[in-house]
């Protein structure tokens, strides 16, 4: 539901991740024993839209558990500094970069908060800037995290975003036919939904969490406000998971409506340059 901003949303967003991480690490959505084993995390139009990463360095903000991070660095990335403000995360990510040989030096994690990063981080600017899936609707204030981000982009390197669409926080549950709630929200939605994307039977305790909506006009003028440049805007008909149920799994492993209906976009990506 919406409601005001809880004093404790930073709290509670962070005790339902810290819990969610040990989940995430040993189950089947994340295969960490095939991401060990070589798999990529990547997803096809993100690695042809930042283009190749050999020798260059990128900071991914919000990694999560740094398959992500740890992926861009086995395409070649000359150093890679993931961020997250979960602890456990943050650990996690240590190992999996311990487990696959990276040295310490050159796949380097955070914890810390995004807001704060440009004070986290080790170095001043990076060549890419990356952030992924479901991680903006974490934050309250996208125009503060474009100034942050923007700060950390290197003269002549650029950020990349690609995030589930906003839109798809507008439609039902159920078969995402229909607009059921207000995409211009500005009050923050209020869950309690046990168990987590990754495993939904999970059993959990802290399951309060605090989101918000981010319309893409929204993101777009705040990181072009932030003094990037945008190079593209694209729309994408797919999603990760199976957000609704109607959604199917194609062997490409993403998840889209059936073919009798008008397709909707369901993620987005953009690049914004910083001249050299």
């Amino acid at each position: 539901m919406y409601s005001p901003t809880p004093e404790d949303w930073h709290e509670a967003n962070r005790a339902r991740w810290d819990e969610r991480v040990p989940i995430h690490a040993a189950g089947e959505f994340y295969d960490l024993d095939s991401f060990r084993a070589g798999k990529d995390s990547l997803r096809d139009f993100e690695r042809a839209e930042v283009g190749d990463v050999t020798g260059r360095t990128l900071l991914h903000l919000q990694c999560h558990i740094g398959l992500d991070t740890l992926s861009w660095a086995r395409h070649g990335a000359s150093r890679v500094v993931g961020l997250d403000f979960s602890g456990p995360a943050v650990e996690t990510a240590r190992s999996l970069a311990a487990d696959l040989g990276l040295p310490r030096d050159r796949a380097v994690f955070v914890a810390a908060d995004v807001y704060d990063a440009a004070g986290a981080v080790p170095d001043d600017t990076y060549d890419i800037v990356y952030t992924g899936g479901g991680a903006l609707c974490w934050l309250p204030d996208v125009r503060r995290w474009a100034r942050t981000a923007a700060s950390l982009v290197a003269p002549g390197g650029f950020l990349y975003l690609a995030e589930f669409h906003p839109l798809t926080d507008s439609l039902d549950d159920e078969t995402g036919g229909r607009i059921v709630h207000d995409y211009f929200v500005r009050e923050p939605w209020v869950d309690t939904s046990p168990g987590t994307y990754a495993d939904l039977d999970a059993a959990t305790v802290h399951n309060r969490s605090v989101e918000w909506v981010h319309p893409v006009g929204e993101v777009v003028t705040a990181l072009a406000s932030a003094g990037l440049r945008i190079e593209f805007l694209r729309e994408h008909d797919v999603s990760l998971f199976p957000r609704y149920g109607s959604l199917q799994r194609h062997e490409d492993g993403y998840y889209r409506f059936p073919a009798d209906r008008p397709r909707i976009p369901l993620m987005y990506s953009l690049k914004a340059s910083r001249p050299a």
